[in-house]
């Protein structure tokens, strides 16, 4: 069945009191990821129907943007040419919506499928660049079952997944007149760069790959998108493949994943065996930086790392040699590394480089399932849409959140080698 969806005019949700005015500086780390991030909520109560969920939604984010005072802002571009929030209290864009369907209807919505669920999420039409953007849209989609999905476009360079994390639990524990459990601690410029900057690291994850395998071409096929569950008993076989050899002492279950889903798309993409291909995956800074970020920090506290390698050498040699490159980025990550790379962007304002790379990036962690609006916890709860070709997303997935979901998208014939290389479990 369509799912077709009847939105009610936008309105400006603005905060509910006198809010601070002026500019709002934003971090080195914050600027290299500015792009929308859409993300979707079902919610459905035994005992409580939808008829004023949206009132409700809308009320308390009237009040969540008191303390969370930028995200009635809008973005705006700096005399150094570098993004900053104008805070001018404008608002956030709240839309109300009903669908023609139940919840059920519209299947498995941890799986990113823009057509479908594009269509719980608001954009604003005639949006040129991010700037036209506010930086919050909301909407809530009531069902015929009497549940309705929350779905929200926020600005990655606003808060990482941590933070939006927090953003979305405060917003939902105002709904349930609570008390903010992690009030938001606002000043970014802790992470401001040092002056002068020191470069002190080599930062491969700025860098050019030249695509020598014509990727670009496999890519102007149909890009198709799955979803691949590992189980905690498919995750203990992963880390045993990857030490079976003995190279490895030990070896976490990101490790042992992301080696095995980097050394299979890396396949499944007939790269050439000297064709460099890069890995990059976030690292949350928050306890690696001296002193530790505090907590309720907002704002992007995530530092990319990477691995780089041959097409050739990850093929031929055992998983042990792929994990190993994913531990040592890993170990990558100190005080040292990150203020060197907040400092090289100051001094390069580069952009990291998806040429030839994928970029992993780790959901698992992130309760979102824990906002209860007031009709319980959500049903499901995941992205849109992946923001980029290069992108493999991890989710959690089940009761036990035990079980990692790996989304991504791959052109039709490399996706039908992927899902043979996943045969071997």
């Amino acid at each position: 069945m369509e799912l077709i969806v009847k939105q009610l005019e936008p309105t400006l949700v603005s905060p509910k009191e006198e809010t601070p005015k002026g500019s709002y500086f934003l971090s080195n780390l914050d600027q290299n990821i500015a792009v929308i991030v859409r993300t979707i909520y079902s919610f459905r109560s035994e005992g409580k129907g939808n008829e004023n969920a949206a009132q409700v939604l809308k009320d308390a984010l009237a009040k969540i943007l008191v303390p969370y005072y930028p995200m009635a802002g809008r973005l705006t571009i700096s005399p150094e040419r570098k993004l900053i929030v104008d805070c001018t209290g404008e608002g956030a864009i709240f839309v109300e919506a009903e669908a023609n369907c139940t919840i059920e209807e519209i299947g498995d919505n941890t799986k990113p499928d823009p057509a479908t669920l594009g269509k719980l999420v608001y954009d604003i039409p005639g949006a040129k660049s991010i700037l036209d953007m506010p930086l919050l849209v909301a909407q809530v989609t009531k069902f015929k079952c009497g549940g309705f999905v929350l779905g929200l476009c926020m600005n990655h360079c606003m808060k990482d997944g941590i933070a939006a994390m927090e953003f979305v639990n405060s917003w939902a524990e105002t709904a349930r007149a609570l008390p903010i459990k992690t009030p938001p601690i606002m000043d970014r410029t802790i992470l401001k760069a040092r002056n002068p900057p020191k470069v002190e690291f080599p930062h491969h994850e700025f860098a050019e790959i030249e695509d020598i395998s014509n990727t670009s071409e496999l890519y102007k096929e149909e890009l198709l998108y799955r979803s691949f569950c590992f189980t905690p008993e498919k995750l203990e076989k992963l880390k045993k493949l990857a030490m079976e050899d003995g190279v490895l002492a030990k070896c976490t279950s990101f490790e042992a994943l992301s080696a095995f889903v980097w050394k299979c798309r890396t396949q499944a993409l007939s790269l050439k065996p000297e064709q460099k291909t890069k890995l990059l995956f976030a690292v949350d800074g928050r306890s690696r930086f001296n002193p530790p970020i505090p907590e309720g920090y907002f704002g992007n506290a995530i530092v990319l790392t990477n691995s780089l390698c041959n097409a050739g050498e990850m093929a031929y040699n055992p998983l042990s040699f792929t994990a190993k490159l994913v531990q040592d980025a890993v170990k990558m990550v100190t005080d040292g590394y990150m203020k060197s790379a907040i400092d090289y962007f100051e001094v390069t304002r580069a952009r990291p480089s998806l040429a030839s790379t994928l970029l992993i990036t780790t959901w698992s962690k992130l309760e979102f399932y824990m906002a209860d609006f007031g009709w319980g916890e959500p049903l499901q709860s995941g992205p849109v849409a992946l923001p980029e070709k290069e992108v493999i997303l991890f989710l959690s997935h089940g009761k036990e959140r035990k079980t990692i979901n790996v989304l991504l998208g791959l052109p039709a014939s490399a996706m039908e080698t992927f899902e043979e290389l996943m045969q071997i479990f």
